[in-house]
């Protein structure tokens, strides 16, 4: 996509701070991180989330998100990883190319990941809920 950033950057075009490269994807340092560490998984083909992306790259994007947390966390000496992948601008998807966050945590770091109980469910209601996400699969 001739306007993406991230395919921009992903295909080399812009600079930016890659910790890692193949032939599907690169891995650079978030400009904005939560934490020293905070890199980027990016596809170098385009796909503006989840539902655009195959099944194939999408296994193999993880299996390199795992890479990733495993070298961060080796050369960070970090207490967690927080991997991340948002859909959508309501889920807080901020470019429209598929991405994972990889963030080294710390205990008592400042980094706020919210997520929060907002709905009450009783029993027949996740009866619901797991029937209407069967239904769909």
């Amino acid at each position: 996509m001739s306007d993406c950033i991230f395919c921009k950057i992903a295909e080399g075009e812009i600079p930016s701070n890659t910790v890692y490269e193949d032939d599907s994807f690169r891995v650079i340092l978030d400009l904005n991180p939560a934490n020293e560490g905070h890199c980027l998984v990016i596809p170098k083909k385009h796909a503006e989330d989840i539902f655009e992306l195959d099944s194939q790259t999408a296994a193999a994007a993880f299996k390199t998100a795992k890479k990733i947390a495993e070298a961060v966390k080796k050369a960070f000496g970090c207490d967690g990883i927080n991997i991340l992948q948002n859909n959508g601008e309501a889920a807080g998807q901020s470019v429209g190319h598929f991405h994972i966050h990889v963030i080294p945590r710390y205990h008592g770091d400042a980094v706020v990941i919210k997520s929060q109980a907002v709905k009450n469910m009783n029993p027949e209601d996740f009866v619901k809920t797991r029937d209407k996400i069967i239904k769909s699969l």
